[in-house]
């Protein structure tokens, strides 16, 4: 009776069996996420392409943009993808130090990305060529500050990911989040030449 009493007040055991979240799973998820940010992005320079002869009376790309700027930009960004498929190789090497150099210039090239841009609007406002005066310069400040804002929280993603390798190294984890890094950095480099190409080129020598 005794025994009864005991196998009834005895607290349950659970047993939880562990299991690993799907590689396939992240990278499958992550270019869906992509593909939504394609659509986005073609929005965006649709939107472009309507609005980007409306120049309200008001300066034209011609007036506005200075190409050897742009260009120097354009360069940061470029040699920020080469950078981050050394650390890319340097990751598959299994060494951390490398990898960990080779993402730091990674990240510097993008903030100095993302200042050029900055200081480009800076220069435009002050002129007086606001989002407000006119279509086109709506469609441009729209498409170029959501490109930033993207290298933005991309290297805001680089430092966290910088930080997880150096505490718990090249784990497979941290692989797979270097992976997924590298696909969203080299997608905002492809967008960016469009924007270049289209925003840039055509405007003041098309």
């Amino acid at each position: 009776m005794a025994n009864n009493t005991a196998s009834q007040t005895e607290a349950p055991v659970f047993y939880l069996k562990e299991e690993h979240h799907p590689e396939t799973g992240t990278m499958l998820g992550f270019w869906i996420y992509l593909m939504s940010d394609c659509l986005i992005f073609a929005i965006l320079f649709a939107t472009h392409g309507v609005l980007g002869r409306n120049y309200a009376a008001g300066p034209s790309p011609a007036d506005l943009f200075d190409l050897k700027l742009v260009a120097i930009n354009t360069s940061m960004l470029l040699f920020s993808s080469i950078t981050y498929g050394f650390a890319m190789l340097q990751m598959e090497k299994g060494k951390i130090a490398g990898t960990q150099l080779w993402l730091a210039i990674t990240g510097l090239f993008g903030i100095a990305f993302v200042g050029l841009e900055l200081y480009e609007f800076h220069h435009l406002w002050h002129i007086g060529a606001t989002p407000m005066r006119s279509g086109f310069l709506s469609a441009f400040y729209t498409l170029v500050a959501t490109h930033g804002l993207h290298v933005t929280f991309g290297i805001i993603w680089l430092v966290t990911l910088m930080v997880q390798v150096s505490k718990r190294g090249l784990i497979p984890e941290n692989k797979r989040r270097l992976m997924c890094l590298s696909m969203f950095w080299h997608f905002l480099d492809v967008v960016w030449i469009g924007v270049f190409s289209v925003v840039y080129l055509l405007g003041v020598l098309g």
